[in-house]
């Protein structure tokens, strides 16, 4: 990112940013709105908005990253003019159920942060229950310190969290809590911790904690894709390998996500889903091929109704 040059004269204050030859506007949606900025001097901004430009859905998610990248732009702007620079905690929690976005995202936020000098390496650590717990006293302190020590300079992830809380007073979990707590203390400012999880569990989770919910003054929800948005997730992920759907086997992954959603209920696993269908269909695809001769470009790269159909037969 260019940094603003501040130069004062005649009462009157001039912000120049250095090496800038033209202004090259960058359009992007916000809370419903169209907003421009010149992404020659915003280009943190720009790299994390094409970067989640890429991701289907999430609006809400993106106009948080907007918003975040504005307010820490102006704050050292303000501190650079010697006003007062105000402090948010950063720590978050993250609501959804698997396969939303919510890893990707943490590892977007903590390249934003390193960028901008919140966080000195934007690292992500992600971690679960199984990380963090011990099994004797004593043993969950050490292993979360570990950890937290691990992330410092960039972003703690815990996936799950709400896991920490299932064992009730005595279990370990607190422990690993309240160690947690401690270490936003200790260590205020060197990382970003996030918690993830499904919605209902993570808000009986902070609710189990009364001085967490304080802590965590972000809080993101990541619904659950639409079939629509899910079938194109599906086309991404086939151009990114090169391959292309028939029209049939667009119409097969439909139905089956259709599917999905009606028996899996809340348990869906959205993207993760996706992924794991493209990769079975081109696997079944090089079978495919490889028992029946190709002739053309075409053969090697397009992805039948027949090939999505043995992902089927697996579920």
């Amino acid at each position: 990112m260019s940094r603003p040059v501040f130069r004062q004269s005649s009462g009157q204050i001039n912000v120049t940013f250095p090496l800038e030859t033209s202004y090259a506007a960058t359009t992007t949606i916000v809370n419903g709105r169209h907003h421009s900025f010149d992404h020659r001097k915003h280009l943190a901004l720009d790299r994390v908005m094409r970067q989640l430009d890429r991701l289907v859905g999430l609006q809400n998610v993106k106009d948080f990253v907007y918003e975040i990248y504005a307010w820490l732009y102006i704050t050292q702007c303000r501190r650079e003019l010697g006003l007062k620079a105000s402090h948010q905690t950063l720590h978050m929690v993250f609501k959804g159920h698997p396969g939303t976005g919510k890893t990707t995202v943490a590892r977007i936020l903590g390249k934003l942060f390193q960028e901008m000098g919140v966080l000195s390496k934007g690292h992500l650590v992600e971690v679960e229950r199984a990380d963090l717990v011990g099994e004797y006293i004593g043993h969950t302190a050490q292993k979360t310190r570990d950890l937290v020590r691990k992330a410092l300079g960039g972003i703690l992830f815990i996936d799950e969290a709400y896991s920490l809380a299932r064992g009730g007073s005595k279990d370990f979990g607190k422990e690993a809590v309240d160690c947690l707590v401690k270490a936003m203390e200790d260590h205020k400012d060197e990382f970003v911790l996030i918690l993830a999880g499904y919605p209902s569990e993570m808000d009986y989770f902070l609710r189990s904690n009364p001085g967490l919910p304080s802590r965590f003054p972000i809080q993101l929800e990541f619904k659950n894709y639409t079939v629509h948005e899910l079938l194109s997730i599906a086309e991404i992920m086939v151009e990114d390998r090169e391959y292309q759907l028939s029209p049939q086997a667009k119409q097969k992954i439909k139905q089956l996500l259709y599917d999905q959603m009606r028996e899996k209920n809340n348990n869906f696993s959205n993207a993760r889903f996706v992924r794991n269908l493209i990769e079975k269909a081109i696997r079944e695809h090089a079978v495919r091929l490889l028992h029946h001769s190709y002739n053309t470009k075409d053969d090697l790269m397009i992805l039948s109704a027949q090939d999505i159909v043995a992902f089927e037969q697996n579920q």
